[in-house]
């Protein structure tokens, strides 16, 4: 059995600028997983695919 390969962790585009409030994303197999990128170790939150596009609608509505 093969193991999974490593996530390709990306700063995600809603990020702040100011350096302080990163996050970072990584697809993988079950999702989306989205982690702080202060804290890279730490702590992962994984999303199933669909409610991932269901939160990215609801911010480019939320930003017009």
């Amino acid at each position: 059995m093969t193991a999974a390969p490593a996530p390709q962790w990306f700063k995600s585009s809603y990020s702040g600028g100011s350096g302080t409030e990163c996050v970072e994303c990584a697809h993988v197999a079950n999702g989306i997983a989205i982690r702080d990128s202060k804290n890279a170790g730490g702590p992962t939150l994984t999303v199933a695919g669909g409610a991932w596009q269901v939160w990215l609608q609801h911010l480019r509505s939320e930003s017009r």
